[in-house]
């Protein structure tokens, strides 16, 4: 039986610190998707207030969970009856998190704060504390996290032990792992690591960046869905320019994908009499108080 679901990337770039202008960026671009066919948006990492991290000047542009951008991402989905997902700096207190939310046309239904943050990063927010969420939504259950997390093999493992089928990942793609920007087929090395990952763990992976320059930077583009076979099922866009791609995939190839022969069930394979990968109480904890 197949589970159809249409994902747009939008693969756009947020001026420095222009919260406001960035904001009204991702409205559009989603409306945009949503015109075209969209069920889910995915945004880039740090969409609102843009990719930066200064940390005099992040306070100043940073939000609640409850604040402008959230909202507007919830009105948005609740006009076209779909899902928005996206990174913005998020405020609790006197602490800076970058954040990923997934929202509805009823609000946020997934809350994440990266855990693994890349270099300057680590000198403005605090790691993430959520541990690794999944939500059940209509069409699936979804899990998130954030570019650098996706350097961690065990990110996104747990989050298809944890039942995801699809991971969204809001990123924006940057020099400075990896000595190659793209290969032959425009792939970035974060985004050929994305479709190893998924074909290792059997889950789709979306993953839309930001592309070409925000004056202080050079990103990398080259957004992508990855399916649970390690095939590119769209993508990779450019690296040098905005884009916006909207693409059909079947969720029920996340199941499949876990039987490739009588004998070969990679999920079923792993032994776990010998090792184990698990999530820790407190993480847990927060996954399941953080949207009942």
């Amino acid at each position: 039986m197949t589970r159809e679901l249409a994902i747009a990337l939008a693969q756009v770039t947020g001026r420095p610190y222009a919260a406001e202008e960035n904001r009204a960026l991702s409205v559009a671009t989603a409306r945009e998707a949503f015109g075209r066919g969209a069920q889910l948006v995915v945004l880039p990492e740090l969409i609102v207030p843009g990719y930066v991290a200064g940390r005099e000047r992040l306070p100043d542009v940073a939000e609640p969970l409850d604040g402008p951008t959230v909202e507007a991402w919830t009105d948005v989905a609740a006009d076209a009856g779909g899902y928005v997902a996206g990174g913005f700096c998020e405020r609790d207190g006197d602490r800076l998190y970058n954040t990923a939310v997934i929202v509805g046309p009823d609000g946020p239904l997934l809350h994440y704060r990266k855990l693994h943050l890349f270099r300057q990063e680590k000198l403005a927010f605090e790691p993430g504390d959520l541990g690794l969420p999944v939500a059940e939504l209509p069409f699936g259950t979804v899990g998130l996290c954030v570019c650098y997390d996706l350097r961690f093999v065990e990110t996104v493992r747990l989050l298809a032990l944890e039942g995801a089928e699809l991971i969204c990942v809001p990123t924006a793609w940057v020099t400075g792992f990896d000595r190659e920007r793209w290969d032959a087929h425009g792939l970035a090395p974060q985004a050929l690591g994305a479709v190893v990952q998924a074909n290792l763990s059997q889950v789709f992976i979306a993953c839309a960046s930001q592309a070409g320059s925000n004056g202080d930077l050079e990103f990398l583009g080259s957004s992508l869905i990855a399916d649970p076979f390690g095939k590119v099922a769209t993508g990779p866009l450019p690296g040098s320019q905005p884009a916006l791609d909207v693409a059909t995939i079947d969720l029920a190839a996340a199941q499949a994908a876990q039987v490739r022969d009588p004998l070969i069930r990679p999920r079923a394979d792993r032994r776990t009499d010998v090792y184990d990968l698990s999530l820790r109480p407190a993480a847990q904890k927060s996954k399941q108080e953080a949207f009942p």
